[in-house]
């Protein structure tokens, strides 16, 4: 192997180890940070750039209720149930440099926090019943007909979501 390859090879090793590494606890609870490294490029630069980083949630998917059946009804209420999922707003975390538009006293940086957030979902469901009735005993036992019932329960999202943004000299 030549000393290139084997240095490039040991570089990629070195990031997948570390993001491993970074992203074990992290996702334990429940979200992925993800840094953008920007710190090579400021100092080859010799200038400040901005500082990014994330944080990516996981999905988390829920059990669904099982059908209900229902007197008066041939098929169970909710044929289609919803599934609840639990997953997080994603984060944002960044810091920029900003000219000094207002004089040397002013501010001369931008920050902006975006923490993620906690989110709850259901997807949406399906309600349907059959053009028949029950057996009727006054009917010689057979079922009479009637409309057909068919309906869509809605999907449901809460979830409290929130930001600072933040400007001051050397934040």
């Amino acid at each position: 192997m030549k000393p290139t390859t084997r240095g490039t090879l040991a570089a990629v090793v070195t990031g997948v180890a570390a993001t491993v590494g970074a992203a074990g606890p992290a996702a334990a609870a429940g979200t992925v940070p993800v840094p953008v490294p920007l710190g090579g490029v400021s100092k080859s630069l010799d200038m400040e750039l901005p500082r990014l980083g994330a944080e990516l949630p996981l999905i988390k998917p829920g059990a669904p209720e099982g059908p209900r059946y229902v007197t008066g009804r041939l098929l169970p209420d909710r044929a289609l149930p919803q599934l609840p999922v639990s997953t997080g707003l994603p984060g944002l975390d960044a810091r920029a440099p900003l000219p000094h538009v207002l004089g040397d006293n002013a501010f001369d940086h931008l920050d902006v926090d975006g923490p993620g957030g906690d989110m709850r979902a259901l997807a949406p469901g399906l309600s349907v019943d059959a053009p028949l009735t029950q057996p009727d005993g006054g009917n010689f036992g057979l079922p009479a007909t009637k409309l057909p019932e068919a309906g869509v329960i809605a999907p449901v999202v809460q979830t409290v979501a929130g930001g600072n943004l933040a400007t001051g000299p050397g934040l």
